[in-house]
Parts: structure tokens; C-alpha cells; sequence
């Protein structure tokens, strides 16, 4: 019997299996319930597509998102919302090889009444990349592509958070 081989395993231990990971308490990780219906996002500039994302997020977990936080359960207030970008290294010739990106979120979350909930917390993730003059358009897409994959790994993130808090 080899393990590579899935015939020998059958129907039987696959069940086995299923059972053995149910019973360690694995779970895949899914969307937490939250102890609020309605929330309001203040403070992050008109057009963020940080903001954007968090909005459809919370709203696909079944949260409303107020544009007025007075009727809102919980106001999320961002204190910063900022893309970076920074030549880390360069050539003799003064060309950029390569490029530092960083997506901070700076935030905290308050009630209506002024009461804080959460602290002000900091997000702040980066990523390298080189960069050639040559595929300037090609670095162009791969730097947007970082940038959105730091985004939504930020608002899983404050997802995880938000989970948490008790009102």
C-alpha cells in the first residue's frame, strides 16, 4: 500500500478521517459573528478602496454600514489610511532596482456616546519588490496587485477584531 495512492483508503477512511480533524476541534475559518448590526465607517478618505472593501465585507456579514454615525451601533474611525512606497535600493547609474510598498491602517472603534471600545490599533504590512525601468508598465500592475492583496489582508484582519468586540 502506498500513501500516495488513494484506492486503499476508500469511502470508510476518508469518513475516518473527517471525523479524527471534527474531533480535534479543526474548523475552517469562516466568518465570525458579530456582536453588532449597524457600524459606521468614519474618518478614511472619500474614494479608499481600503474603506470600500471593509464596507463590502461587513456588509456580507450581514452588518449594515451607516453614513450616519449617530444611528450606528459602533463607529470605526480611521486615524490614518496610507499607501507608502519607498526606493530601497538602486543602481551606480541612480536607477531604482527595488521598491519598498506598505499599506498602514491606524483605527479605532468608539459608540455613538464617545465611549471607546477598541484602543487605536495599527496595521501596517510590506512587501518588496524589485523594479526595472524596462517593464515599468509590467511593475506598474505587479505594484497595484501587492497593494491589493495587502488590502484585503488588512480588512481580514480587522474583520478578526471587530469579531471580538463586545458592546
Amino acid at each position: 500500500m502506498s500513501w500516495s495512492d488513494p484506492a486503499p483508503l476508500g469511502r470508510r477512511g476518508l469518513l475516518v478521517l473527517a471525523a479524527l480533524l471534527g474531533g480535534c476541534g479543526f474548523r475552517l475559518r469562516g466568518a465570525e459573528p458579530l456582536a453588532f448590526r449597524r457600524i459606521a465607517l468614519t474618518g478614511f478618505a472619500p474614494r479608499s478602496p481600503l474603506a470600500d472593501e471593509l464596507r463590502a465585507a461587513l456588509q456580507a456579514s450581514g452588518v449594515t454600514v451607516e453614513t450616519d454615525p449617530a444611528r450606528a451601533e459602533l463607529i470605526l474611525q480611521a486615524l490614518a489610511d496610507a499607501r507608502e512606497r519607498s526606493v530601497v535600493a538602486t543602481t551606480t547609474a541612480a536607477q531604482v532596482r527595488e521598491l519598498s510598498l506598505r499599506l498602514r491602517l491606524r483605527w479605532r472603534t468608539h459608540t455613538p456616546a464617545g465611549r471607546e471600545v477598541t484602543p487605536p490599533v495599527e496595521l501596517l504590512l510590506a512587501r518588496d519588490m524589485s523594479y526595472s525601468e524596462n517593464l515599468a508598465l509590467a511593475k506598474q500592475h505587479e505594484e497595484a496587485d501587492f497593494y491589493r492583496e495587502m488590502q484585503t489582508d488588512i480588512v481580514a484582519q480587522v474583520m478578526r477584531r471587530l469579531a471580538a468586540v463586545r458592546l
